[in-house]
């Protein structure tokens, strides 16, 4: 199979807005761009898509693949995967880049075996190498690194988020936009969604919030959250959780952070009660600042903090509440 020099971004959206990761990925694709010299194509599925498309040509695609269709509102495997094969097929591409989140981990190798293509999943970095396409994973719990070569001309990689600075917008940019269409009904579903159910939520999420407010085992129950959770109101931010505390029940797992769990990057990251093992600290090494509360004065978790409390967390945490609360206060205009 001969690769064109082109590169291709599916995008990924969250209640029909464009997550974050997918503009990082855009990024990418044009570093890519650099040394491959081809166009930069961004797929995107789903139903009620010309704003989304309009956002992606401004923030650098040459090309928008569209396909509209109130089937494949949601993320459903076979029919996403019969239309990214459509689209890429009769010109494969150098790399296609996927976010690394359930729906893209779960989309790129079905794409990569349909396409004969290598696959990478979970990378900090794509890049070219001697001429050569490598691909930079985490691996022994983020403690190290390995560097992946492909033997095929063509590689599908889901990257992690918050390693590459999202595409800027430019008004008024322009580029080209197709549209394509599949029968849906003419395909050999193995599969049929029955129903949907989605928590009702108006917490921001994980991989969006500037803050974010973690426990671990530390909290020693579920009752703990509580107070985190009044932590995070007061600075806009959202909960999360290591895998302890997901695994015996106190939160759900979509809170989990982690190698198993979600990749964020904020720019305030406080750690309560949380060892700071290396399966942990691969999913938050990336925060700009991370703030450590725990009661073990020798806690993993203080080699890579950058300020530390050593202290019960439930001590800290509500003389911290009250200080925001009293600082915001004084910064509100008075009232005439």
């Amino acid at each position: 199979m001969t690769a064109t020099g082109d590169v291709w971004v599916v995008a990924e959206r969250v209640r029909g807005k464009l997550i974050a990761p997918v503009f990082e990925l855009m990024t990418l694709g044009r570093t890519l761009l650099a040394h491959t010299g081809g166009r930069l194509h961004v797929a995107i599925l789903g139903a009620g898509l010309q704003e989304s498309a309009r956002e992606l040509l401004a923030r650098g695609a040459d090309c928008v693949c569209i396909a509209d269709d109130p089937a494949i509102a949601e993320y459903e495997p076979e029919s996403w995967l019969a239309v990214l094969e459509n689209m890429t097929r009769e010109a494969p591409p150098a790399a296609i880049l996927v976010p690394h989140t359930n729906p893209g981990t779960d989309l790129a190798p079905r794409l990569a075996f349909r396409l004969g293509a290598a696959v990478a999943t979970g990378c900090i970095d794509v890049a070219y190498d001697d001429n050569r396409l490598r691909a930079t994973r985490t691996c022994y719990g983020g403690n190290a690194h390995e560097v992946v070569n492909f033997r095929t001309a063509s590689v599908v990689a889901t990257v992690r988020a918050g390693i590459f600075e999202p595409a800027a917008s430019t008004s008024g940019r322009e580029g080209e936009t197709i549209a394509t269409t599949v029968d849906f009904a003419a395909l050999a579903r193995r599969t049929t969604v029955v129903t949907r159910e989605r928590n009702a939520s108006d917490t921001i999420r994980l991989e969006d919030a500037h803050v974010v407010i973690a426990g671990g085992r530390g909290l020693a129950g579920p009752e703990g959250f509580a107070l985190l959770e009044q932590l995070a109101r007061e600075l806009n931010g959202a909960v999360g959780a290591s895998r302890v505390p997901c695994d015996i029940g106190w939160c759900p797992h979509s809170m989990q952070i982690g190698l198993t769990g979600k990749t964020v990057a904020p720019a305030l990251y406080v750690a309560v009660g949380i060892s700071g093992a290396g399966q942990h600290m691969a999913g938050c090494a990336r925060a700009r600042t991370i703030v450590a509360i725990n009661t073990d004065p020798d806690a993993a978790i203080y080699k890579d903090a950058h300020l530390g409390i050593v202290a019960d967390y439930r001590q800290v945490i509500p003389v911290l509440i009250e200080a925001i609360r009293r600082i915001r206060s004084a910064a509100a205009p008075s009232k005439p």
